[in-house]
């Protein structure tokens, strides 16, 4: 339990200073009371858990991954990939640009109806560190409410745009749209870039049990990789699951 330590150590010091006292009289010290053991999850004087902040990686051991898809581009193409991962039994997390999802109305429902996770990757992918708060929370939510209006709920995650790792101020605005959780990845396949299927093939490879793979939806490159990096993953013993799965 974080803190624990502290706290025993503030109470043998408590007990110590009767035992003390006692060695000066011949007054016998009370026994100390037992060290508690454990704080019951449902305690009604326990805090409320503060915001996880940012996850990359999953500590649970399971053997899984979350494959991670930025979403935009073209709409045929997506369906593609996501119809691939479907028929392959592989749940993925979408990150969707907001204006995509305005774009393609159907394309909210294209996600979750095949079975995967829908996040929010903001409103118009701008590079947030170079805005102020107000306009990072605006980008937020405006992405947020086109989710919930297409599909009844605002998104698992957010991840921020044009950058792996979200600011302390990133977080905040975050937090206080509805995404405790920023979601962020460890292996970077850097399939924008079109390197080719077999570049990306590779760069996913690096992953293991418990990681998070950024990926992006309208590249044509990852669309022909993907199920090589499928007959990779289950090779190693390694599920595809949804990011939230993988954090649960």
């Amino acid at each position: 339990m974080r803190g624990g330590p502290d706290r025993r150590g503030f109470l043998r010091a408590a007990v110590a200073l009767p035992l003390a006292a006692a060695a000066c009289t011949s007054t016998p010290a009370p026994a100390p009371a037992p060290l508690p053991t454990k704080v019951g999850a449902g305690a009604a004087s326990a805090a409320p858990a503060p915001p996880i902040g940012e996850v990359a990686h999953a500590g649970s051991g399971r053997p899984q991954v979350a494959l991670t898809f930025h979403g935009a581009g073209d709409l045929d193409l997506a369906r593609r990939v996501l119809t691939l991962l479907y028929d392959r039994g592989a749940v993925v997390t979408v990150l969707a640009v907001g204006t995509w999802l305005q774009r393609y109305p159907d394309a909210a429902r294209l996600v979750t109806d095949l079975g995967h996770e829908l996040g929010n990757h903001t409103w118009s992918h701008p590079n947030l560190a170079a805005l102020d708060e107000v306009a990072v929370r605006t980008e937020i939510e405006r992405c947020r409410d086109r989710i919930a209006a297409a599909i009844g709920a605002p998104g698992a995650f957010f991840r921020p745009s044009q950058a792996q790792h979200a600011t302390p101020a990133v977080r905040r605005a975050a937090a206080a749209a509805g995404y405790p959780r920023v979601l962020s990845y460890d292996v970077d396949s850097r399939d924008f870039t079109d390197p080719g299927p077999a570049a990306v093939r590779r760069a996913v490879g690096a992953v293991s049990a418990g990681g998070v793979v950024s990926l992006h939806l309208g590249h044509p490159g990852t669309a022909d990789a993907l199920p090589g990096v499928l007959d990779d993953l289950a090779g190693r013993g390694l599920t595809p699951v949804a990011a939230g799965t993988l954090f649960s």
